[in-house]
């Protein structure tokens, strides 16, 4: 039973570290906070090198310190496991961090071999010291980017299931034909907004999913996801609910999630339909006024 809870909270969504999720900023806060710690309170026996000042010396490592960061953050953000932000957990917070602490120690360490004297480096204690100068001076700047989300231990998440609407012929045709114009002049498409399930952006594309004589209808025309949600902005129960993503509510059948995002399917396709952070109280509006 302990073992399934544990599981279960290491399993919550929760929201991306934000040195992760911005390593770039991420790097000049660790650059900023590392130099800082380290000239005023001088921790861990920290001392000048043989060729530079003390201050020098800090700097260097703390600028090799937020090189790791950079470098470390973009090769996970390649891992399949962390790609997705929108579905990061508490576990994939603390995978990443540890990950990024050690490579910040592995960059301490070999950075030591040119400000150092290299023969007294290559040891397994010397190694393992870094690490642990690594860990107890940057998990600082990343444990205060977690814990400042910590409201978000406490969130209920949310599964409503929804019965779909659904519109006869007769309907579609007392609505206004939509015209979605494309980047190529001599493309165009054609549908009634209640036969509109759902548009995704994939590259310069945009993929419309459409219901027409209660079929599933995948159409293809070049143009921006930001674009096509201007075309659309007119139909109210249309909304983007992600930056690849705009939803017919009125198609939702199912959702989960909490406030830091949903996940929605749709009716007739077995789509995992995003809506993002920012777009949630928008989104609880319309599926309370069109469900």
């Amino acid at each position: 039973m302990m073992t399934v809870q544990i599981s279960k909270w290491l399993n919550k969504i929760y929201p991306q570290n934000y040195i992760i999720r911005k390593p770039t900023v991420g790097s000049l806060i660790i650059i900023a906070f590392s130099f800082l710690f380290l000239t005023i309170y001088k921790p861990l026996q920290t001392h000048e090198s043989r060729f530079f000042n003390y201050g020098l010396t800090m700097a260097i490592y703390c600028c090799a310190m937020s090189v790791s960061v950079i470098v470390i953050s973009s090769l996970l953000k390649r891992i399949n496991y962390f790609l997705n932000p929108e579905k990061w957990t508490i576990l994939k917070e603390i995978i990443s961090v540890v990950l990024i602490l050690f490579g910040i120690g592995i960059a301490i360490y070999f950075t030591g071999f040119l400000v150092e004297i290299p023969s007294q480096r290559w040891n397994l204690p010397t190694f393992f010291d870094s690490c642990k100068s690594a860990f107890l001076i940057a998990i600082i700047p990343f444990a205060f980017f977690s814990v400042i989300n910590y409201r978000y231990l406490f969130v209920t998440d949310i599964e409503q299931s929804f019965k779909p609407q659904t519109q006869s012929s007769s309907t579609e045709r007392m609505e206004e034909l939509l015209q979605i114009s494309s980047q190529l002049k001599k493309e165009e498409l054609s549908f009634y907004p209640g036969q509109f399930i759902y548009a995704e952006s994939e590259g310069n594309y945009v993929v419309f999913y459409l219901n027409v004589d209660n079929k599933i209808k995948k159409e293809v025309i070049r143009n921006s996801i930001s674009n096509i949600a201007h075309q659309l902005s007119s139909i109210q129960f249309i909304m983007r609910t992600h930056r690849a993503f705009i939803v017919n509510v009125k198609k939702v059948s199912s959702q989960n999630g909490n406030t830091l995002g949903y996940h929605l399917k749709l009716s007739g396709t077995d789509a995992d339909v995003p809506v993002s952070r920012q777009n949630t109280r928008d989104f609880n509006r319309l599926l309370k006024q069109y469900q």
